[in-house]
């Protein structure tokens, strides 16, 4: 059959997402770029927070359309949204033909009529680059943080054995990837599950040791608790390991970092951001804020704000709080007004827009190695992305000048030029 495979949410469920589409097309199978040439659709959910949850649902009624029209055989539904809900949403949509949950991918293989496939297979997705993959080392997670439903959706932390790792890292290199993105719900708690100490930097040895010396690493969603200056040097040092770290700090104010059950103070946030610049001022640092959690007083924002401006991150995400079923933080006294955590989020992203063209500036005239993305010869320019710039959610490297030879993939010389607060513009080094 022809399969189309729809995945939403994060990196991770991209990767759960190849991953069914490699044993389907293992199982004879045949992967599809779009639902139009489809005999059946999967759609691969997100359900860790409402609004991915809304556009899972918004996916699975367009597809049901199309099955109503005669345009699909046959539509299914897997993931986290299933994870989550269960019977509920099973009997909310009677016209999905399969369902299974996370990793369940035997379940739809035998849904379509084939046998289930022994071992780990993974297939690119049609629509996605090569040259930038993701490496998926564990699920599940352990932390309970008061406002994450991940435990619940996921499951307890699991790591994959280190043979698995790099062969899957090695396949990825060999089918042409530049870039591997590892991630986990935690990188930081690799191995935990089977041993007292994380095993991280086990497995970035092995990574590094196994792989072409122009492989660039880049490590995402590192809880900071876990994150000692034996890490930070490590990537410091690192010969594919890049200097880019994404530390999620959530707050900045040490009673509101208890409340949310993060194991961490502060004044031990501080001491990790300073240490990694303390070892190269260009270390690139991206982390995570929410704001209007339960109980943030005025006061906590402002340690907030100080905090961000103390550390002076290059990037940050931010959001506002929401109470998510079933969590903790859900029914916590202390709930602040929508009002007043938009008018919280505004003011700390624009305080961070400043930090943010400040460290942008401090690379006018450097020049950067840069994975080339897309490529317009026309107009003798380019896209792409240094060291501290991780796909999807930083910024990017506007490239004029640049050779006919150059093609997406390639990684080039490019001296930086001008600077914005989340994008920098350069011109490619000719040799």
């Amino acid at each position: 059959m022809k399969i189309f495979c729809l995945s939403l949410g994060c990196a991770k469920n991209q990767v759960d997402t190849e991953c069914l589409a490699g044993k389907l097309k293992y199982a004879g199978h045949e992967i599809v770029p779009d639902v139009k040439m489809a005999d059946v659709a999967i759609v691969n959910t997100c359900g860790f927070i409402r609004p991915a949850a809304e556009e899972s649902i918004s996916a699975m009624l367009d597809l049901e359309d199309l099955r109503k029209k005669g345009s699909l055989k046959k539509i299914g539904v897997v993931g986290c949204l299933l994870n989550r809900y269960g019977n509920e949403l099973i009997k909310g949509f009677p016209a999905v033909d399969f369902w299974a949950n996370s990793e369940d991918w035997d379940k739809v293989i035998e849904s379509l009529g084939t046998k289930p496939v022994e071992g780990r297979y993974r297939t690119l997705l049609p629509s996605l680059p090569k040259w930038t993959r993701y490496l998926k080392i564990s699920e599940g997670c352990n932390n309970h943080c008061a406002y994450c439903a991940i435990p619940s959706i996921r499951g307890q932390l699991r790591s994959l054995p280190i043979s698995v790792i790099l062969r899957e890292a090695q396949t990825l290199v060999e089918n042409g990837a530049k870039e591997l993105c590892v991630v986990g719900q935690d990188l930081t708690a690799y191995g935990t599950d089977n041993s007292r100490q994380s095993k991280l930097l086990d497995l970035l040895d092995a990574l590094e040791s196994s792989l072409p010396k122009n492989i660039w690493l880049r490590l995402l969603y590192l809880h900071p608790n876990r994150v000692t200056p034996k890490l930070l040097e490590r990537v410091a040092s690192g010969t594919q390991i890049i200097k880019y770290l994404d530390i999620p700090v959530q707050h900045g104010d040490s009673e509101l970092l208890a409340a949310m059950n993060r194991g961490i103070n502060e004044n031990k946030l501080l001491d990790i951001f300073k240490t990694a610049r303390s070892i190269d001022e260009s270390f690139a640092l991206r982390t995570t804020c929410m704001v209007g959690f339960p109980g943030e007083q005025q006061k906590s924002f402002k340690n907030l704000i100080k905090f961000v401006e103390e550390v002076q991150f290059d990037r940050i995400g931010a959001f506002t709080f929401y109470p998510e079923e079933g969590t903790k933080a859900a029914t916590m006294q202390g709930q602040v007004a929508d009002a007043t955590k938009k008018r919280r989020l505004e003011k700390l992203m624009s305080v961070q827009e400043e930090i943010s063209l400040y460290r942008q500036q401090m690379f006018i005239g450097k020049t950067l190695d840069v994975l080339v993305e897309q490529v317009s010869h026309k107009e003798r320019m380019a896209e792409g992305r240094s060291f501290r710039e991780a796909p999807e959610v930083d910024g990017v490297i506007e490239i004029h000048g640049i050779n006919k030879k150059v093609k997406e993939g390639n990684v080039i010389k490019v001296k930086i030029k001008e600077a914005l607060p989340h994008d920098l513009v350069g011109v490619e080094e000719q040799e």
